[in-house]
């Protein structure tokens, strides 16, 4: 089996760790930061807005169950790419939309997917394309959040299900069985 990665990023990690991690053929996500300038930032360095990391999620699939366009169309569909530097009360460049490409194939199919999704909103997607540089995994206690801390936290509770139900009503044959 060959595992690719996508990175991307659309708001809380929490937010989007939950809903990848009910996709068929997506083998893990995980929380962390890309698109900054510090080495090895904390989260609360991130949340200050200074180091101009994102709070992504990087998903390591398999292109076999599940392809990297049918990834972004399912981050499209989740979060609203149209609010710039923001998603609801999150507010800041490290809650920005965006991808983080790999490789030209990426960026690529990445760009037609925008404008594939760009017909489905009123006003202009803001989602970026940048370069993949750098990787660092959130603390621990972020990884897997919705599934160990998140159904007790009012925050997750008000935003995660409705993604969640979105997901599975847009794309079923993509979801997992709910456990």
């Amino acid at each position: 089996m060959t595992i690719e990665y996508a990175v991307i990023s659309g708001g809380c990690f929490w937010c989007t760790e939950a809903i990848f991690e009910q996709v068929i053929g997506v083998k893990s996500v995980e929380s962390g930061y890309t698109g900054g300038t510090v080495e090895n930032p904390t989260y609360e360095q991130v949340c200050s807005g200074n180091t101009r990391h994102a709070e992504a999620i990087r998903i390591a699939f398999d292109p076999q169950q599940v392809n990297y366009n049918e990834l972004l169309d399912i981050h499209f569909a989740t979060h609203d790419p149209t609010q710039l530097n923001r998603q609801g009360n999150d507010i800041g460049s490290q809650y920005r939309s965006a991808i983080f490409f790999t490789s030209a194939q990426q960026k690529q199919t990445a760009e037609i997917a925008i404008n594939n999704a760009q017909q489905t909103y009123a006003i202009p997607i803001v989602t970026t394309l940048e370069p993949f540089k750098k990787w660092y995994p959130a603390e621990k206690y972020h990884q897997n959040f919705w599934q160990n801390e998140g159904q007790q936290n009012r925050y997750c509770l008000a935003i995660i299900p409705a993604k969640l139900q979105k997901l599975r009503s847009l794309f079923a044959n993509n979801c997992r069985s709910p456990s």
